[in-house]
């Protein structure tokens, strides 16, 4: 699906820099004088239009989101959200999710959450899945010690290859469903994609896991 551009997007995500975190490397260690208080925080890596995060931090009023979106033109749909009804507890980056280190220290991102990745289906292209090894050690490297990754997607294909990396790289599986809407989860949140997927008949595949101390 091509990407509308639009050329406004970049003046209305500095325009509301109470919503978007303008210069987030400045509060790296410092993420409490963003959200005024010590709630733990929970980030979506690739949030899209932001159903998802602005769902979960309207349900959840004592953790702190922070959805990470790279395109400006896709991110500007989150910040509407936020807008027409603002929640303390969230906020938003317009910057690329492989640069994380540079805004988040250890232990400042108590969760991390991936939904709907890109599946990068060719094996030549394995090391761009938000879940290769690189990608797991840099979620490492930013999360509290026994954070947790909570993935969903509906290609089958990255699943299997998510839970082979999971595994070799030593993490905890605590939880798996080959078939979320057809499972006893309560309070699943949907993104937009999701929405579309699942309406078609399509199953939705989510895990969750847990490094362990070492």
């Amino acid at each position: 699906m091509r990407l509308r551009h639009k050329p406004w997007a970049k003046d209305k995500l500095r325009e509301y820099s109470e919503y978007v975190v303008q210069n987030p490397e400045n509060f790296k260690n410092k993420w409490s004088e963003i959200f005024q208080n010590n709630r733990p925080i929970h980030i979506e890596v690739g949030t899209g239009k932001g159903q998802f995060i602005y769902g979960m931090a309207k349900a959840n009023p004592d953790i702190n989101y922070i959805g990470i979106e790279m395109q400006d033109s896709v991110i500007v749909s989150a910040l509407d959200k936020i807008i027409e009804e603002p929640l303390s507890n969230l906020k938003l980056l317009n910057v690329d999710g492989s640069n994380l280190r540079d805004f988040f220290a250890k232990g400042d991102v108590d969760r991390v959450y991936l939904n709907f990745s890109d599946p990068w289906p060719k094996k030549r292209h394995e090391k761009r899945r938000l879940t290769y090894k690189t990608f797991l050690k840099l979620y490492e490297d930013i999360l509290v010690n026994n954070g947790e990754i909570h993935f969903k997607t509906d290609n089958q294909g990255l699943f299997e290859f998510s839970l082979m990396s999971f595994s070799e790289y030593g993490l905890l599986l605590k939880f798996v469903s080959l078939d979320l809407h057809n499972s006893d989860f309560e309070n699943n949140i949907m993104t937009e994609y999701e929405e579309k997927f699942s309406s078609r008949g399509q199953r939705i595949y989510r895990c969750e896991v847990q490094y362990q101390n070492k």
